[in-house]
């Protein structure tokens, strides 16, 4: 080995659902570092290892991909970042192919795509295990000898194979030098492609042959859970399921933090002098960021539900189930997985259309995945459910409160249908491409890497607080409190204040909708971050009574807001563009200022109408 090379890039290139990502975490742990590659908006995710003799490897996870063709966004980043094209980015020195055991079919196709491209490469045949419980019989030794590149099996979930890969990586890089990427490959032609193609046949006839007693429970499972009727029904129940533990099993903890702030609040309360930096701190930041972080437990919990469904292999079950239903809506089959991760937060959800290759198709999803409700409406939609509607249960099981959000949800995902149906039918007309995607393996999610994932989650948003939340509330608690009331005020001391002034301006737009200043104040700073209104709301009633706390918000809302403007608040925030930091997203996807325009009116114009409607026959029956 040359001494004086002690550093290689490692690119990981594999098909989606190969379990790439989980060997790149596997690999680098929590040494990993996510930002978006220069000029678009693909994820871009690179650690740090160490490998067995000594040299520093920087891992970079790629999209996943079937070809170099490049026929999605998301594909032309990998193309582009094995060929070294992208701005400020070095071609990798070692390409790890990562294939999935239980189906090498067409991994292999891109195996001799990536060969064609002149780098040292390493297949790393990931989920051997799951391979071998099925009695598959991979000759691997024929396998490397027909490919002509070393091969290591992994287990990226039980980090079995680690070393073993990492130590290959370090051969492949001590071997002969290669030509440069750029000179050796070009675009394969339709016949070359075709050529490709029988030759991964031949290869997968020679060293793959099927188990002698095939594995039924696959099948089994499958004939369950992909039934036109019950599967869609499984997929329902599992939704509400989750719903529900969103309030159940997150209200001990909830519980936990508020009292913990409770405390935390009134020690300063008792340590800090009355005056303006007593209500700084408590109204402001306690008051503020802490009424957004009590809900952290419901986020994590919705996070731990959707980790499981992808890691056990449901997630694109239920892609196939709802492709029929998404089809007569103008949906692509594939646009299910964008929107449920939209569930989670709209920003990765836009970005996830990038998996589908029609550019009609990308835009009508794109358009309606802010209609999912994200997890960031989660602290809004407690906050106003908890306030008006009973802790009571129906049909002697269900939460009436987890029913209420479970129909928000339910709201968001219909109006996602009928809006797509409609730009179908309005901005273009044509038939959906046909659905095709490889079911993956059913497998045991590994609970590290679970747990680890939800760490990430959670950590992003405490950094979230940290970042966005504290400074916006810092500002509403300044304009809530300045300028002071003149002597002799007789209304409340906020009546007075910027924010009090902003407030009274625009409420009048907004009374149709049955909002009052202090919701129209709540909506202003919520733009930069949907759960702001709630911190913004926490602050604002601090200020406006003295008496009023993080704890007591909803009992708060409850006294001073009608049940037909509660309603109605809910309603807007199930189709409101409250988010500043999506529609920036939504514009660098689509390039395009028309679209996200677009976005934002006929979003608006929804929410207005739907929480005028609400209101109005709220009112009608005397909840107004």
């Amino acid at each position: 080995m040359d001494m004086a090379v002690r550093s290689a890039r490692v690119a990981l290139v594999g098909n989606p659902n190969s379990g790439k990502t989980a060997l790149f975490n596997a690999l680098t742990g929590a040494h990993q570092k996510v930002a978006n590659y220069a000029g678009v908006t693909v994820e871009r995710k690179e650690g740090l290892i160490r490998s067995t003799d000594g040299r520093t490897l920087s891992v970079l996870d790629l999209p996943g991909t079937y070809s170099l063709r490049a026929r999605s966004p998301d594909e032309e980043v990998t193309r582009d970042a094995v060929l070294g094209r992208l701005a400020g980015e070095t071609a990798p020195d070692i390409i790890v192919c990562v294939a999935d055991a239980t189906n090498l079919r067409l991994v292999l196709r891109l195996v001799l795509e990536l060969k064609a491209v002149g780098r040292p490469m390493v297949l790393a045949v990931n989920m051997y295990d799951i391979a071998q419980r099925q009695g598959l019989r991979i000759d691997l030794d024929r396998l490397a000898a027909e490919l002509g590149v070393p091969i290591v099996t992994t287990v990226a979930t039980r980090r079995r194979g680690i070393e073993e890969l990492t130590t290959a990586v370090s051969a492949a890089l001590d071997a002969a030098p290669f030509a440069s990427p750029a000179s050796v490959w070009s675009a394969p032609d339709a016949a070359a492609l075709r050529g490709a193609a029988r030759e991964a046949e031949r290869v997968m006839k020679a060293c793959v042959r099927p188990p002698e007693r095939p594995d039924t429970l696959t099948g089994r499972i499958d004939s369950v859970l992909l039934h036109p009727v019950g599967g869609l029904v499984i997929l329902l129940a599992l939704l509400f399921v989750m719903f529900q533990a969103v309030f159940a099993w997150a209200t001990p903890l909830m519980d936990g933090i508020e009292g913990l702030l409770t405390a935390v609040g009134a020690g300063v309360a008792a340590v800090v002098p009355d005056g303006i930096f007593q209500s700084l701190i408590v109204d402001g930041v306690i008051s503020g960021v802490g009424g957004v972080l009590v809900f952290l437990p419901q986020i994590v919990i919705l996070f731990l539900f959707i980790i499981l469904l992808e890691d056990f292999g449901y997630m694109a079950r239920a892609a196939f189930l709802m492709d029929r239903i998404m089809g007569g809506a103008g949906l692509h089959g594939r646009a299910f997985i964008p929107l449920l991760s939209s569930f989670a937060c709209a920003i990765p959800g836009v970005m996830a259309a990038r998996v589908i290759d029609s550019k009609r198709d990308r835009l009508a999803t794109i358009m309606v995945a802010p209609l999912m409700t994200c997890s960031a409406r989660i602290p809004v939609y407690t906050l106003i459910i908890s306030a008006f509607i009973p802790n009571q249960q129906v049909w002697g099981f269900a939460s009436l409160q987890g029913l209420v959000m479970f129909g928000l949800y339910a709201a968001g995902i219909v109006s996602a249908l009928i809006v797509s149906f409609i730009i179908r039918k309005v901005f273009w007309r044509g038939a959906v491409e046909p659905f095709m995607m490889e079911l993956p393996a059913y497998k045991t999610p590994d609970w590290k890497s679970v747990l680890f994932n939800l760490w990430l989650r959670a950590r992003i948003f405490l950094e979230r607080a940290a970042r966005i939340i504290l400074p916006l509330m810092i500002i509403v608690w300044a304009l809530a409190t300045f300028p002071y009331p003149p002597e002799g005020a007789t209304e409340p001391a906020i009546d007075y204040s910027f924010a009090g002034m902003i407030g009274h301006a625009l409420e009048p737009i907004f009374a149709p909708i049955g909002f009052n200043w202090q919701m129209v104040i709540a909506l202003v700073p919520g733009m930069a971050a949907r759960e702001v209104a709630v911190a913004a709301l926490g602050t604002v009633y601090a200020v406006a009574d003295a008496e009023s706390a993080t704890s007591l918000l909803g009992a708060t809302l409850a006294a001073q807001w009608p049940l037909g403007a509660g309603l109605a608040f809910l309603a807007w925030y199930v189709f409101a563009p409250q988010c500043v930091a999506t529609l920036g997203v939504v514009k660098r996807e689509l390039n395009s200022w028309k679209w996200m325009w677009v976005m934002v009116v006929y979003m608006f114009a929804l929410a207005y109408l739907a929480a005028f409607v609400v209101y109005r026959i709220s009112a009608a029956l005397g909840a107004g």
